[in-house]
């Protein structure tokens, strides 16, 4: 009978665990963001309360039942996600 491994990774994040569908649609964001402005160019944008108020245009235009923004096409939900991430990145600065 073979030995078996040991990894001690139980206390690691489990990044397996990102659904990286949904997280590749707020990448899509991310990418036109970066090709209509410039890369990072959110991270000049003040105040940070702006995302905030875009992220809550893009959830309550989901609220209505508007999946896909009109401008790019993507989900609202993805310009929420990404507008969150914003956030986070801000308040921690």
């Amino acid at each position: 009978m073979a030995a078996k491994g040991v990894k001690h990774d139980s206390e690691k994040l489990q990044w397996d665990l990102v659904p990286w569908e949904e997280l590749e649609e707020i990448v899509r964001v991310l990418t036109y963001g970066a090709e209509k402005y410039a890369p990072d160019n959110w991270k000049m944008v003040e105040p940070k309360e702006r995302y905030f108020s875009a992220l809550l245009r893009h959830v309550v235009a989901w609220r209505k039942g508007e999946k896909l923004d009109p401008e790019t096409g993507i989900s609202h939900l993805a310009h929420a996600g990404c507008n969150l991430l914003f956030l986070m990145y801000k308040d921690g600065r």
